[in-house]
């Protein structure tokens, strides 16, 4: 765990009490014990580093104490939810995955990972090769389940971004959301970059030819089974999404996504630190 993310405000004096199923997971998956210290995510944003100062097994409650540094003995080891923040706002680029919607359980590990990857905004997408039982499923999903997916990941990974998944749409909708988060045409054409990944390779573009310049969003399309239909991908291209083929083998849908936000990402920090560099 690089972070545990809290919904609860310490209390003036720093003082916060972990109970319930919160209680469990620290105390019996991470074994935690009196003097752990580890970094607390609050519901600001802010991260604080806390330390365990009493533990009561028998009322099921533990009480961890804000502090200072807790970099030499946190019970993560390796990088820290800091480290991992200080990269992200260096980066400062908010990612979007529209997601075609697939079966429930390839869905859950799609969002897990979109996560876990710093993604900001999953919008799932019933698209013509979507089942229908799978885009019911995904409008019946409990909103529960979905949000302790994305507790989950973030508390794995260390992820800052507090990720967000919208409502299921369709491809128009979809479209009209990312739209009308820029100020201005000319603003998304300054700002943001988009691509749709397709398994077929024609009227398809060079990742490489498409990222240039710093970029503040950037966002992804990802079929489901079977893809994105050639219809979609024509409303896609014409609301400016590059269509791009990455060659070789044909992924599932979750591996795909994956593949895409990480390759995605990769190729713009690389061009970004290239540039950098010559400047």
């Amino acid at each position: 765990m690089r972070q545990f993310i809290s919904s609860e405000n310490p209390d003036k004096k720093g003082i916060l009490k972990i109970q319930g199923k919160d209680f469990r997971y620290l105390r019996q998956v991470l074994r935690l014990k009196v003097g752990d210290m580890f970094a607390l995510r609050l519901p600001s944003g802010d991260l604080q580093n806390t330390t365990v100062c009493q533990i009561d097994d028998n009322a099921r409650f533990i009480t961890l104490q804000v502090c200072g540094d807790s970099q030499k003995s946190s019970i993560t080891r390796g990088v820290q939810a800091e480290n991992i923040q200080d990269e992200c706002k260096e980066s400062g680029v908010e990612y979007w995955l529209f997601q075609y919607i697939a079966k429930p359980v390839k869905m859950e590990q799609i969002i897990r990972q979109a996560v876990e990857c710093g993604v900001k905004y999953i919008l799932p997408i019933a698209g013509a090769y979507s089942q229908k039982q799978n885009v019911l499923a995904m409008q019946g999903a409990k909103k529960e389940r979905i949000e302790r997916i994305v507790r989950e990941a973030r508390q794995q990974s260390g992820s800052p971004v507090e990720t967000e998944i919208l409502a299921p749409l369709s491809t128009e909708e979809a479209l009209e959301v990312w739209k009308k988060s820029f100020k201005s045409p000319e603003e998304e054409k300054e700002i943001a970059a988009a691509f749709s990944l397709w398994e077929r390779n024609e009227n398809t573009r060079r990742l490489s030819e498409l990222i240039n310049g710093k970029k503040k969003r950037i966002a992804l399309a990802v079929g489901s089974e079977g893809g994105i239909s050639p219809e979609e991908i024509k409303v896609l291209s014409d609301s400016g999404f590059a269509t791009i083929h990455f060659a070789g083998n044909i992924l599932r849908c979750e591996t795909a996504a994956l593949y895409g936000i990480a390759a995605v990402q990769s190729m713009y920090q690389e061009m970004i630190s290239a540039k950098d560099i010559l400047q």
